[in-house]
């Protein structure tokens, strides 16, 4: 609304300016100077001469106009020239981020190599060919492309982060803390501080690595609470470390981890060890009771146990007993106030303990099972009750440890042996493993199939159940053997007696049709194919016996078998 009020008041007083030229008496003057009107007055009125001067300045306007875009006609045509191609090199790199992005390897390089063509080695398209590279497994190019991107400014820190990555990859472990070490020199970047934080822990610097920490809570680079959690484990760490050599620093530092993380574990067992050694029992007891509350653990239960050196199985008891207490419904109570009574050799209190954990419905974990079967030989000597519950512990579920990495440890360890990433280990239940059904599979009785025996290897004799043994019979050349009234067993040839002519002679049992096999015969046992199976007479045909060659090597029997 201001403006209209603006455009309106100076229409108005160009308006009246005009108005008040127009009303001007007498008459403009002009002595023309030039040929064909030399010397010749013209006079007009003076707001027709000011209309002349105007349209005059305003064809000289026009003119110098068109004169400037005359001259300018090449670079107007070079300008969009360059602008088709930024705007097909744009639309190159946006179709090879997307064949990046969906795992086209071929169709990302080959978007990556037009873009480069149209726009050169600009930020987007050597971030395109490190991306195509890295998709198409080509590192060489990868890291060319990447440390083409440090040498400018903008693209500096993406290219080290870049260059870290393919270190990394490739193990040399030096390079990638050096290229995160520069990285983190120019910002405070999470990555570069985490890969520093890294490199402290793998070689175990844990002061080192505090320092790192602080700087990266310093620098906003890690929200509080992963801070302080980190600085917790890291302390936690240092009196570990310092434990036996500076115990009053050891003691301080696991305090502070307390604080910082009240439910870090190993922060409550080195402080309640470390006010033990001093003679503190009563607040080393103190300390152990409130990480009990919070996280029951049979590190926390260990030091609570061994406060005083020297106590009796009795005191022990008792303290297990008050330690129990504090958490009774836990799994950790019971177990640790299970195996203190067990020691004590109060089996009614052991047995009374677990009782909860055993109960049906419940499926005791691997500790419980073992704990039962110590009980049973402790109590009973070895037992059946016993080797039922070492059978049982095979197959229970597992009980919880300190996880990282897929490690599983019975300690405690401030990052994981693997990656070294700070604060993996965690307290909790692996997964269970796939294990053989408890009861072996049965037949029913019309289910079981017909086993049907094989012939044995070369070299090696038919055994037929329920007939006498038979010896070796050598006929005589030109007899015809004659079939016993019994079908003989037929005895291993002793491959050491001295060869003979007769030896060598081989009788050619006559053909028998096969037997079919009656329909009320049993299933052979196929695990133990040695075994004689009981049969009637009535149940196996008569047949002739079977012979071998007493020498081995020599060609099987042409004829029918």
């Amino acid at each position: 609304m201001v403006r209209v009020l603006i455009y309106l008041i100076i229409l108005a007083a160009l308006a009246f300016g005009l108005a008040q030229i127009a009303d001007l008496p007498g008459a403009l003057s002009i002595k023309w100077p030039w040929s064909p009107l030399y010397g010749k007055t013209i006079e007009v009125a003076p707001i027709v001469g000011l209309t002349i001067v105007l349209a005059g300045f305003f064809a000289f306007y026009l003119i110098v106009v068109l004169l400037r875009f005359i001259l300018r006609i090449p670079s107007i045509m070079s300008f969009t020239a360059r602008a088709r191609r930024q705007n097909k090199g744009v639309a190159a790199v946006s179709r090879g981020m997307i064949a990046a992005g969906a795992g086209d390897a071929r169709a990302a390089e080959r978007a990556s190599r037009e873009a480069l063509k149209l726009l050169g080695p600009t930020p987007l398209a050597l971030l395109l060919q490190a991306q195509s590279a890295q998709l198409a497994g080509n590192r060489q190019s990868a890291e060319q492309a990447f440390k083409q991107m440090t040498e400018n400014p903008e693209t500096r820190v993406i290219g080290l982060r870049g260059l870290y990555l393919e270190a990394r990859r490739a193990g040399n472990d030096q390079a990638a803390h050096a290229h995160a070490q520069e990285a983190h020199s120019i910002a405070a970047l999470p990555w570069a501080g985490q890969a520093i934080l890294e490199k402290h822990t793998m070689s175990e610097d844990w002061r080192g690595a505090l320092s790192v920490v602080e700087a990266n809570i310093a620098r906003k680079a890690i929200d509080k609470d992963t801070g302080n959690r980190q600085r917790a484990v890291l302390k936690t760490a240092i009196a570990l470390e310092i434990a036996d050599r500076e115990p009053d620093e050891a003691l301080q530092l696991s305090r502070e981890a307390i604080k910082l993380a009240p439910g870090l574990v190993p922060a409550y067992a080195v402080a309640g060890k470390m006010l033990a050694r001093k003679g503190d029992i009563r607040r080393g007891a103190r300390v152990l009771e409130s990480g009990w509350k919070a996280a029951p653990h049979p590190d926390i239960a260990a030091a609570y146990l061994d406060l005083r050196p020297g106590d009796s199985q009795a005191d022990r008891l008792a303290r297990a007993q008050t330690l129990a207490r504090i958490n009774s419904g836990h799994i950790e109570s019971r177990l640790m106030l299970a195996r203190t009574a067990l020691e004590t050799r109060a089996f009614a209190l052991a047995r009374k303990t677990i009782e909860p954990l055993i109960a049906d419905g419940n499926r005791p974990t691997v500790r419980t099972c073992l704990f039962m079967a110590d009980l049973e030989q402790t109590e009973n000597g070895p037992s059946g009750h016993m080797r039922e519950w070492l059978a049982r512990a095979t197959r229970a579920p597992r009980d919880p440890m300190w996880l990282a990495d897929g490690l599983a440890s019975d300690t405690w360890a401030p990052a994981s042996p693997v990656t070294g990433r700070l604060d993996a280990f965690v307290w909790e239940t692996p997964a269970e493993r796939l294990s053989a059904p408890e009861a072996p599979f049965k037949f029913d009785d019309e289910e079981i199939p017909q086993f049907i025996p094989t012939l044995p290897p070369k070299g090696e004799l038919i055994e037929i159940a329920g007939q006498p043994p038979h010896e070796e019979a050598v006929p005589v050349p030109g007899d015809k053997p004659a079939a016993p009234a019994n079908p003989p067993e037929v005895a291993p040839a002793n491959p050491a007696s001295p060869a003979s002519p007769q030896a060598n002679a081989v009788t050619t049992p006559e053909p028998t049709p096969p037997a079919a096999a009656p329909a009320s015969q049993a299933a052979l046992d196929s695990a133990s194919p040695a075994t004689a199976v009981p049969a009637t007479p009535a149940d196996i045909p008569p047949a002739k016996p079977i012979l071998k060659k007493a020498i081995a090597g020599q060609p099987d029997d042409p004829g029918p078998r």
